[in-house]
């Protein structure tokens, strides 16, 4: 598929709803894809809302030992060894080279409640459901095992928040939170609450190492995604593609060239537009 020596693609994927199945999770449809790509050292990276503990049982389900982006560009992770030398700004953190880009979620909460007084009783926070009903309450809600929900309550820069009160509270809560130096992203089912970070400024840091590390090597970037929370990364990436999604409209973007259009949803959409981007190189 690919025999240029000059050309370097390099995959960043959102997850939910885009590499994974919406419902499932499942990532099968994709499967033999991946692995053509692992064979021929095609980095497909993370990038999404989920947690470090997430990504890491993910990755090694997958056969994937590449970097990875964690909740919404809040933290990169680069193998160590990776490159030949650790990556300026990066710290170690067992064994990895981390960049954290914002604040913990711990700061977030507290910063969620100050702000937000005013809109108690209209959302519920991952936290606030794991302390009345339980990891089997965040279970029930997500779709996940127990086990899955653990990991995806193990945040480190973000909180996922359940709005539930009505459309007209929910924009005036988004204006009340977003004019105080906060940023809620709409992911495929939650709002997500963080710093002033987004995935196609963590596209952009990670690429831009990519390139350093790689100085003879053309690097070509794909993005992927099928929600509102991807369209940074969309717009910012050199191509990008849309995953059709049967749970809500694809993300508006700006951008006309170089973009795809899935014709499946999730990962069989995955990896048919992956496939065409490739096929777009000539060689």
């Amino acid at each position: 598929m690919l025999n240029s020596s000059s050309v370097t693609p390099v995959i960043f994927t959102d997850l939910d709803g885009s590499l994974l199945d919406h419902y499932t999770y499942s990532f099968a449809a994709a499967t033999p894809l991946l692995d053509e790509l692992n064979s021929q050292e095609i980095p497909v990276i993370p990038i999404t809302s989920k947690t470090y503990a997430e990504v890491i049982r993910l990755r090694r389900f997958m056969g994937n030992s590449h970097p990875f982006i964690t909740e919404n560009g809040a933290a990169l992770f680069i193998p160590k060894g990776y490159f030949n030398k650790k990556p300026k700004g990066f710290s170690a953190n067992g064994d990895f080279w981390v960049m954290r880009n914002t604040q913990s979620r711990d700061y977030w909460l507290a910063f969620l409640f100050e702000k937000a007084a005013d809109f108690s009783g209209e959302f519920e926070t991952f936290s606030s459901v794991v302390e009345k009903e339980g990891l089997e309450g965040l279970a029930q809600l997500t779709g996940l095992s127990t086990q899955q929900a653990e990991q995806s309550h193990c945040r480190e820069h973000s909180e996922p928040i359940i709005w539930t009160g009505s459309k007209r509270r929910r924009s005036a809560f988004i204006d009340c939170l977003s004019n105080s130096d906060a940023k809620l992203l709409q992911g495929g089912r939650f709002l997500s609450l963080g710093g002033q970070t987004d995935k196609g400024e963590a596209l952009l840091q990670l690429q831009k190492i990519y390139a350093t590390h790689n100085p003879s090597k053309d690097i070509k970037s794909l993005a992927i995604g099928d929600s509102d929370n991807d369209i940074n990364m969309l717009e910012v990436a050199d191509s990008a593609l849309v995953i059709k999604s049967n749970n809500h409209q694809p993300p508006a973007l700006s951008r006309e060239a170089n973009t795809l259009i899935s014709k499946h949803i999730g990962p069989q959409g995955w990896a048919e537009g992956v496939a065409s981007w490739l096929q777009s190189y000539s060689y």
